[in-house]
Parts: C-alpha cells; structure tokens; sequence
C-alpha cells in the first residue's frame, strides 16, 4: 500500500509528458511557437520573430500604414482613406502610429461617427419654399426646417419666417398677394381699364373738335376774303362806265 503514491507520481509525470500544456505569455509579449516574444511598439511592425537566444526585430510602419498598439504583427495596417465622394475630409492626418481622423465636409453632418472622427458623411437638407430653417446644420446634425404659418413667407433661406408686405401701408396697391413662399407685390396705383378708355375717348374728341373748329374757321376766312375781292371788283367796275360813256 506504501508503494501507491509512488507509482500515483510516476503515471502523473507520464502524463504531462503526453499533454502538450500551451504556453502562456504575459500581456507584453506575443506568442510564437513555444517561446513568448516581446512585442513592437505603436508604430512598428515585427521584422524577426524572437528565438531562444535573439530578441524580437522590429521595423517602423512606412507609407500609408499604422499600428496604434503594441503588437507582434509581421506588417501594419493601411491607413483610413477620407473620401469626399462620402463627404468626408481629414481632420488628423495619418502617421505610424495613429489611423487617419475624417470629417465631414462643410455643408456636410456625419452619419456614422467613430470615437474621435467620422467613417461616412451627408449633404445637409435644405428648407423648401415656405419652410424656415429653425435649426442650422452642424457637423453631426441634420437642418431641421419648420413650415411657415399665418400671414408669413420664407423662401427656405431664412431663419424665421418673414410677415407679407402691406402694400396699404405704404400707400402702394397689391398687385400680387402673398404666399407661404413668397412675399406681396407692390407697385404704384394705376387707373381702372373703364377710366383709361374714359380718357382716351375724350382725349380723342378735344382733338377732333379743335380740327373741326380750326376747319371752319378758315373756310370761313376764305369766303370773306371772296366776297371783298368781288365787291371791288363791281365798284371798279362802275368807275369806268361814266368814262366809256363820255367816250362815245
């Protein structure tokens, strides 16, 4: 009975020999085989992994690519591209180790922010006509419009809705009343169709009664003058009657 817990050990050490426990490595190292190397910095990539007797070989990230952690990765990760086909601009541009930051686009609101910059942006809405812009778009908010109500107008360029003009108030007639999209119009008052042909009629007759009495007038001088040419033409005419008689 004494022999057991010797024959216990034997068969345990038998069995580690077979189970193939896995390698546990602390949170500064990566895992390679059965060794634990240590891991590059942000920035950098692993060029030689670790062996028994040499320690990890690490590289700086070259070009467009990053690594922002401590990793023990062969290569580095292609840097975020800002797109403004998506609305977006750079905000923080990419070095070894930190990712690109985008934004949106002036006129532009993210629609789907990250933890300090933004992966896709949207144009802001614009107001229509007979809508005011109650809240201006920002970058990670949308225009909120609102309608007009009343007696008021906007053409979805204001910030608050404007009262139609009172043409009365300025002593102007109304030529066009207002809407919800645009103002009144005004202009100077004009005379009514009836009073304009009112006028051109009476126009039309002066005229013609100053023709007429100018007409008679001078038709009139014209038969005076006749009758004084004839007149002295008979008391010429009587002169030298006495004077054909005596002749004779």
């Amino acid at each position: 009975m004494r022999q057991f817990p010797g024959l216990i050990w034997i068969l345990w050490l038998g069995v580690l020999d077979i189970v193939d426990c896995p390698v546990i490595c602390n949170k500064a190292e990566y895992r390679i085989g059965d060794e634990c190397c240590p891991m590059c910095s942000p920035g950098n990539h692993v060029y030689k992994h670790c062996t028994e007797f040499t320690s990890t070989s690490c590289v700086p990230c070259i070009g467009s690519t990053y690594l922002d952690k401590p990793n023990g990765l062969p290569g580095c990760i292609p840097c975020r591209h800002c797109d403004p086909g998506f609305g977006l601009m750079v905000k923080h541009p990419c070095t070894p180790s930190s990712d690109t930051v985008c934004e949106p686009l002036e006129g532009f609101y993210c629609t789907d922010p990250t933890k300090d910059g933004c992966k896709a942006a949207q144009r802001h809405s614009s107001c229509e006509p007979g809508q005011y812009i109650r809240q201006k778009g920002s970058p990670s908010t949308d225009t909120v419009c609102t309608n007009c109500t009343g007696d008021t107008y906007s053409d979805g360029s204001f910030t608050s809705c404007q009262p139609h003009t009172q043409c009365d108030q300025l002593n102007l007639q109304q030529i066009k009343p207002g809407t919800r999209q645009s103002d009144s119009e005004c202009g100077q008052e004009t005379s009514s169709p009836v009073a304009v042909i009112v006028c051109v009629v009476v126009a039309i007759a002066l005229i013609a009664a100053v023709g007429i009495g100018l007409y008679l007038k001078k038709k009139k001088k014209r038969k005076l003058l006749g009758s004084d040419t004839e007149g002295h033409s008979l008391r010429n005419e009587k002169r030298w009657k006495p004077l054909e008689h005596f002749s004779e």
